[in-house]
This record gives structure tokens, sequence and C-alpha cells, in this order.
């Protein structure tokens, strides 16, 4: 079993910043991507930012330029930091992790519990 543990949600005024963590742990043979998606009062979950292994990294429009994803191979940690920020990032935000569990096994999606950002204008 795998567990996503994030944290760094909290309250900010518009034009602040946050850095979200996300822990993962458990039985774990590698990661392949992990990601950060949110969910905002009555819409669908959107991906916000993705970094594979590798450090390749995608984003969504809406937080090109503001928001840097970065990950922490040796810890399997992944970060969110969030400049700029704006009422409409306001959100639950989820971790979530692809992780094989044994050399040549299969692939699970995980998922942490959310943390919630809120930005005040």
């Amino acid at each position: 079993q795998v567990q996503l543990v994030e944290s760094g949600g909290g309250l900010v005024q518009a034009g602040g910043s946050l850095r979200l963590s996300c822990a993962a742990s458990g039985s774990i043979f590698s990661i392949l991507v992990m990601r950060w998606y949110r969910q905002a009062p009555g819409k669908q979950r959107d991906l916000v930012a993705g970094i594979t292994s590798g450090g390749s990294t995608n984003y969504a429009d809406s937080v090109k330029g503001r928001f840097t994803i970065s990950r922490d191979n040796a810890n399997n940690t992944v970060y969110l930091q969030m400049n700029s920020l704006k009422p409409e990032d306001t959100a639950v935000y989820y971790c979530n992790a692809v992780v094989r569990v044994a050399p040549r096994g299969y692939e699970y999606s995980y998922w942490g519990q959310g943390t919630q950002v809120t930005v005040s204008s």
C-alpha cells in the first residue's frame, strides 16, 4: 500500500504565495509521475501540473508562469510552488502518484487526501 500526505495549504491574499508538499510512502519501487490536481466547489477535478521521474513537466495554461512543480526523487516528494495567487486558484489541491510497486509490477494510481487553498481578494 502507498500513502500520499499533502501539506502546505492555507489562506493567502491575492498576489501571495504558497508551497504545497506531497510525500509518498509505503511499498514503492518507483514513482513514474507525480501530479497536482485541484477541485473547486461544484467543479470537476482538473490537472494543475505534472512531473515525471526524469524531470519533464507540464502545466495547465491557467497556471503557467505562476506555478512551479518540482520533485525530490530520493524522498518521494513533490512540491508545488504557487506564486501570484488569484482568487480563482481557490480549491482543494490533490496530489496524485503513478507508482510501480515491484520491478516488473503493474502501475497503480494513488491519491492524497487533499489540502485546501483559499485565496482572498
